[in-house]
């Protein structure tokens, strides 16, 4: 029983040693499974991280190389641009150093030519002497006496001829003092009736534009004063910048131009945009708005004396008159009040009084272009009436109310008088503006007549003559010459006070258009 107890324990002790053993190998295999999942996982996830440590360095290395690229084609472009600059500096430079030889150039043949007419005069003075010392001697042996001898003859003669000049010149100075005084007095007289007749000048001529506030006045000038440059260039008429608020002055003797002006600022002024391109598009909005104006004011001149329309152009010449004072008085209204007088004086003489009405208030018309065309207002108006085929006794009239023509009908003697009694009533002249005004009109005169000069302006109150020269025709040096010439013109032709300033402005523009 014993040996039957310890078989049965052998036996379970061994069938519990092969299980537990069995259970290990189990355990061991299911371990070693295990073991090969983990370092099979390990491996995978190995790859997936180098895999992405690939792409990661390789998307570094595209943004690397593009930002590369990007820096390599700005600084191409940076060079680029530097080499055109260049470029553009280096035409410049060529072009000033072209300019500053062909100046040089310029002066060197002018030097020579000089040293050439003085040496050519030096021996003409030579010559002349020469010939002066063998007259001298041939007179003295004719004359049979010295030349001390004809001298003192000579002295003698011119005493004698001194003192009947002298006494004539001193008539001559009592008579103009005389003159002088006379119209002073007239002055002094037309002063008190227009109560101050400086001040009315002063009216006429300039013109006030209200700015909303006193910043617009730098607007105005512009840049390094480009702006107003332009501006009076293309107007002629000077800008005017004081310290008085919110307002700038227009001055000038041409009304016309005077009104463009004034019209186009106001524009610039309410546009709030003044650069030179917008101020040429204003300019020629005034320059349209004004040459209605002046239509419209030739049709109510018309209707007012009960005239059958004008032709067109003869409507704008009248017009124009709106723009013109003679004496200190509007020559439009002047002419309409001529026109009433001439027909009630004709219809009162049972003459025919719409031709007296049409020529007085024809007989200015000159004056709306005589400071472009010689000679005097009359005449003037007489060939533009005949220009556009006027009535015979309209033409006569035009030409003789100021007696430069004989009046060949009773109207036109109707048309002078009536002139007369416009111009005459109390209080409706004054002779300074209109000599103010011809003043002027004489410096561009005398400025225009010299070649290669397109504007001229008188400006300043006639202080100052701003002439325009085409730059093909006047260079750098025959403009400051130009400037000497007029000057030197205006001094001997006209009567002044004070100085005059003569600048003479060449301009080269180039325009191109973008498309």
């Amino acid at each position: 029983m014993l040996i039957l107890n310890i078989v049965i324990g052998l036996v379970g002790v061994a069938i519990g040693a092969g299980l537990a053993l069995f259970l290990y190998i189990q355990n061991l295999k299911k371990t070693k499974s295990t073991v090969s999942e983990i370092v099979e996982n390990a491996r995978k996830e190995a790859d997936a991280i180098l895999r992405e440590s690939r792409l990661e360095a390789k998307d570094e290395s595209l943004r690397i190389k593009q930002r590369a690229e990007e820096e390599s084609r700005n600084k191409m472009r940076e060079v680029r641009e530097m080499e055109k600059k260049l470029v553009k500096r280096e035409f410049y430079l060529e072009r000033k150093m072209e300019i500053a030889d062909k100046k040089a150039e310029e002066l060197d043949r002018r030097d020579a030519a000089l040293k050439k007419q003085q040496s050519a005069l030096s021996q003409k003075e030579a010559e002349i002497q020469k010939i002066v010392e063998m007259q001298t001697d041939r007179l003295e042996r004719i004359a049979g006496m010295s030349r001390k001898e004809a001298q003192d003859i000579l002295m003698e003669n011119l005493l004698e001829n001194a003192k009947s000049g002298i006494a004539k010149k001193v008539k001559e100075m009592r008579d103009t003092a005389l003159a002088e005084a006379t119209r002073e007095a007239k002055k002094i007289i037309v002063t008190a009736i227009q109560r101050s007749a400086a001040d009315h000048t002063a009216e006429t001529t300039v013109s006030v534009v209200n700015l909303p506030n006193d910043n617009m006045k730098g607007r105005i000038i512009g840049r390094e004063g480009r702006n107003i440059r332009h501006f009076e260039s293309l107007t002629g008429v000077e800008i005017i910048i004081d310290d008085t608020p919110e307002a700038v002055v227009l001055s000038g003797f041409d009304p016309v131009r005077r009104e463009i002006a004034r019209i186009a600022l106001e524009k610039l002024v309410l546009d709030g945009r003044i650069h030179p391109s917008r101020i040429e598009e204003m300019i020629k909005k005034a320059t349209i708005e004004v040459d209605e104006s002046i239509l419209h004011a030739a049709e109510e001149a018309i209707d007012e004396v009960g005239l059958a329309p004008l032709p067109p152009d003869l409507m704008k010449t009248l017009g124009k008159l709106k723009y013109r004072t003679s004496y200190g008085q509007n020559v439009l209204k002047h002419s309409v009040e001529v026109a009433w007088l001439s027909g009630l004086m004709a219809a009162e003489l049972g003459l025919n009084g719409e031709i007296a009405k049409r020529a007085g208030l024809l007989h200015d018309i000159g004056k709306a272009i005589d400071r472009n065309v010689t000679g005097t207002h009359a005449l003037i108006g007489a060939d533009i009436a005949r220009k556009f085929k006027e009535n015979e006794i309209v033409i006569n009239a035009i030409a003789s109310h100021h007696e430069e023509l004989e009046a060949t009908h009773p109207i036109s003697v109707i048309v002078a008088a009536a002139d007369q009694i416009s111009g005459s009533r109390r209080g409706a002249r004054g002779d300074t503006l209109e000599s103010y005004i011809q003043r002027l009109a004489k410096l561009e005169e005398i400025a225009n007549n010299f070649e290669g000069v397109s504007k001229t302006y008188a400006i300043q109150a006639g202080r100052e003559v701003r002439v325009i020269v085409e730059n093909e025709v006047v260079n750098d040096i025959e403009a400051d010459n130009l400037a000497d010439e007029i000057a030197t013109k205006i001094q001997t032709d006209l009567n002044y006070p004070g100085q005059i300033k003569v600048v003479v402005v060449r301009e080269h523009r180039s325009v191109s258009y973008a498309k």
